[in-house]
């Protein structure tokens, strides 16, 4: 761990692991797509549900603003990446755009099997400490990315929290492993770390402006990677997929 360079900030660890998840970010129609990692709106809008914070920014006001939540920094490692499976899509009286209603509506609908990621969020450390408490008792159901796709095991980590540590790179080596280490398992895992306007590799369009009007914005991110090997050892055990 590094000594701390802000005056008040600090880490929050989640967990996303779970049997399905999915995290659009260019789904058009019929065709549904998942990036291969969290989107940051999905994250966001995972602790949107944990504080019980509606789209409307008015019904809530004594919770964070959306503002305030988008402007905290995500870094990701993946431990398990999971594949990526379609799942064939029909739903019955459709309405038309142009009027009338269409007896059937087929789509495609792509998703991650069995993918593990540490999710890391830098940040005003009594904002991320009020979402740790959230994430451990969450008002709403939390799901990853659709309804139907729960986390397993919980995002909730108990010592998610960490003052200790303000850099994203260093937190992301700084978390034990997610999943039981076997014989074919990598030595390096891929890293993903939210970067200042401008500075990263890679752009990506899920910065949460609105969910109430569905707005996003840009957010420049670079990859990275990180050996397995170096990661502490777990105090616990943090996750049940066994491959």
């Amino acid at each position: 761990m590094v000594a701390r360079k802000g005056a008040n900030m600090a880490v929050l660890y989640m967990r996303i692991a779970g049997a399905m998840q999915s995290w659009g970010t260019q789904s058009r129609f019929t065709h549904r797509d998942t990036g291969l990692e969290p989107s940051k709106s999905g994250v966001i809008g995972l602790l949107c549900a944990a504080l019980g914070k509606p789209r409307d920014e008015k019904e809530r006001i004594d919770l964070p603003s959306l503002k305030e939540l988008a402007r905290l920094k995500m870094g990701i490692r993946v431990d398990q990446q999971g594949e990526v499976e379609r799942d064939y899509h029909t739903a019955q009286n459709v309405a038309k755009a142009g009027g009338g209603i269409k007896e059937c509506e087929p789509s495609d609908r792509f998703y991650l099997a069995d993918a593990v990621f540490l999710v890391v969020l830098q940040g005003d450390d009594n904002k991320l400490k009020q979402l740790h408490e959230a994430l451990k008792s969450p008002v709403w159901q939390l799901y990853l990315g659709r309804k139907s796709f729960l986390p397993d095991p919980p995002v909730y980590l108990k010592d998610g929290f960490q003052s200790e540590i303000d850099d994203l790179e260093e937190a992301l080596k700084a978390y034990p492993f997610l999943c039981r280490h076997r014989p074919n398992q990598q030595d390096k895992l891929r890293t993903e770390i939210e970067v200042n306007f401008g500075q990263g590799e890679q752009v990506k369009h899920d910065q949460p402006l609105s969910f109430s009007e569905r707005l996003f914005g840009l957010r420049h991110v670079k990859t990275g990677w990180v050996d397995t090997a170096k990661l502490p050892q777990p105090k616990e055990e943090l996750c049940i997929f066994p491959s």
